[in-house]
This record gives structure tokens, sequence and C-alpha cells, in this order.
């Protein structure tokens, strides 16, 4: 197999891992996210933040020791960093899930879901190319 072949293959291989991991943080940011928003009756903010941060924890230990567990050893710096940047994420979800729920109102219970999905996936491309760039580098 020639050298590209291997990297398209790994690179290929990554993403599948980083999406499964990643699958299963959405899962809990979108249940975390329902329970307190449309179970507990929270502010539409207050509930994708904390649903954002819960999964981050989640998808933290998922990369470490998952999708990322063949790169660097876990030192203060990967976490630190891995922190930082999903800090970014979040901010960025949280912004663009703000601008659909509160900018164009759509405040439903399928709308606000439609809305949080919208800004994990935009959000999940940043983190994909900063986690695999600066955080678990080879």
């Amino acid at each position: 197999m020639s050298v590209p072949a291997r990297t398209v293959r790994r690179v290929i291989l990554e993403a599948v891992k980083f999406g499964a991991v990643g699958g299963s943080g959405v899962l809990v940011n979108f249940l975390v996210f329902n329970l307190l928003l449309h179970g507990l009756g929270r502010r539409a903010m207050t509930a994708t933040v904390l649903a954002s941060l819960i999964a981050m924890g989640t998808n933290f230990l998922g990369f470490r020791y998952f999708t990322y567990r063949d790169r660097a050893s876990r030192t203060r710096q990967q976490i630190a960093l891995f922190f930082v940047f999903s800090a970014i994420g979040i901010a960025m979800e949280s912004g663009l899930f703000y601008i659909g729920y509160h900018g164009l109102g759509l405040h439903g219970p399928v709308e606000s879901n439609e809305v949080k999905g919208v800004s994990i996936v935009l959000a999940s491309a940043f983190r994909f190319l900063v986690y695999r760039t600066w955080v678990f580098r080879h």
C-alpha cells in the first residue's frame, strides 16, 4: 500500500472513531439538554451550555482512551488544550444555538432540537480539526 493510501486510510479510521465517541457525546448532549429544557423547564441557554459541558467531559474520556489512545501520553498540556478548544467549541455551539433559538424564534421541542443538532455538527467540525492537529498529535 502506498504511503498516501495508508495516510488516507488512517485519517478515515480516525474520523470513524471520532464519530463514534462524538456520537455518544451528542447523545449525552441531547439527553441532558432535553431533560433540562423540556423536562425541568430550565432556560434554553442554561440547558445548552450545561449539556455541552457534560458531553465535553464524557468526550474527553472517549477521545483520550479510544480515538487517540495511540498518540502522546496524557500530559497537562494535552488536557489543557482539550478543555480550551472544547470551551471554544461550546462557545461556537452556544452562539449558533442562540441565533436559532432566540434570533429565529425556533422554540418548540422539535425546532429547538434541530437548532441544537445543527450547532453541534458545525462545532464538531471545528473540534475534529483542532483535536487532531493540536491536542492529540502524533
